[in-house]
């Protein structure tokens, strides 16, 4: 290789190593929930809080919750609280198994989504 090409890629393996890298924005994940995932709750009526590693956008966040038939309803999510909490209640909840179905916009613009099992025990 001629020296003049040599020294082009020594030049350009140099800035390289120099360009700064831009740090990795974090989606919103859940840290903690309650209930948690496969615990059993105690029904009819149980309150449900998710907590988040960043902040999230309330307005464009959903949750629902889905019966083991597959049937699924919308919570509605309280107004206000933390900017990395979600909490709501689902109630009248009949002993079985539960799915809480989540998805929120973190303040990086990334949807993120998942569910959450659970079991309702008789009262």
């Amino acid at each position: 290789m001629p020296s003049s090409r040599l020294a082009v890629v020594a030049i350009v393996l140099g800035l390289v190593g120099t360009v700064p890298t831009a740090p990795a924005k974090a989606h919103a994940i859940i840290v903690d929930s309650s209930p948690a995932v496969d615990a059993s709750a105690k029904g009819p009526d149980v309150p449900i809080t998710l907590r988040f590693n960043s902040r999230i956008d309330r307005e464009r966040s959903r949750l629902s919750l889905v019966d083991a038939k597959g049937n699924s309803s919308a919570l509605p999510l309280a107004k206000s609280g933390p900017p990395d909490i979600l909490t709501a209640t689902a109630k009248g909840l009949a002993a079985g198994d539960y799915k809480l179905r989540w998805q929120v916009l973190a303040i990086d613009g990334h949807i993120t989504r998942g569910d959450i099992p659970f079991h309702v025990a008789a009262p």
